[in-house]
């Protein structure tokens, strides 16, 4: 069984048609008020990007990352002084590394001598260390040449096993400052 619809009359037809029209003239008029027809969710997830970006950046505690193993345990103190984002230079029981880089290994805790000047066991300069300080050096002060905010200050982060003897440290700081890094900072555990 079919039901047969009413075919609508000209009036209402007609009534349909100026409905239609006035709303069409009423989305034209907000349209060119300015109101928000509809949510660009392309612009606010670009907005929510930047903000991520921006928000990360703000809560990194920072820069600086040891990485703690059986070869590196770093004293500990009760100092007050964050850390400065500076080149650093780690010494641990088997290596001297630059900026995370492995430059010279160390055997017995001591900077072998073939790996110094003159392959002397009594000499404090190191060159493979020497080479790695310069590089680093080289590219701050390049980067201070044209950004005026990050000015070359010659200064290095070291971190050193608590274990290593104090001769070996003293060849890398004389080789150190050779690099013109002549400001030291002890990087330590910090005690609660």
């Amino acid at each position: 069984m079919t039901t047969a619809r009413a075919q609508p009359s000209q009036e209402q037809l007609r009534r349909e048609k100026e409905t239609r029209g006035y709303r069409r003239a009423r989305r034209k008029a907000r349209e060119a008020a300015g109101e928000i027809r509809e949510l660009n969710i392309v612009a606010m997830m670009d907005m929510m990007t930047i903000i991520l970006v921006f928000l990360l950046k703000s809560y990194q505690a920072s820069a600086i990352n040891v990485n703690m193993s059986e070869e590196l345990t770093i004293p500990q103190s009760t100092t007050q002084l964050h850390p400065q984002e500076n080149i650093t230079v780690t010494v641990s029981a088997k290596e001297v590394a630059v900026n995370d880089r492995k430059v010279v290994d160390v055997q017995a805790g001591l900077i072998p001598a073939a790996a110094k000047e003159g392959g002397r066991a009594d000499a404090f300069y190191v060159g493979a260390v020497y080479e790695a300080l310069k590089k680093e050096v080289d590219k701050q002060k390049y980067i201070a040449r044209y950004n005026k905010d990050a000015p070359f200050a010659g200064r290095i982060n070291v971190v050193v096993d608590k274990k290593i003897p104090y001769r070996t440290l003293m060849d890398v700081l004389y080789t150190a400052g050779q690099a013109e890094l002549g400001e030291y900072k002890f990087m330590v555990l910090k005690n609660d």
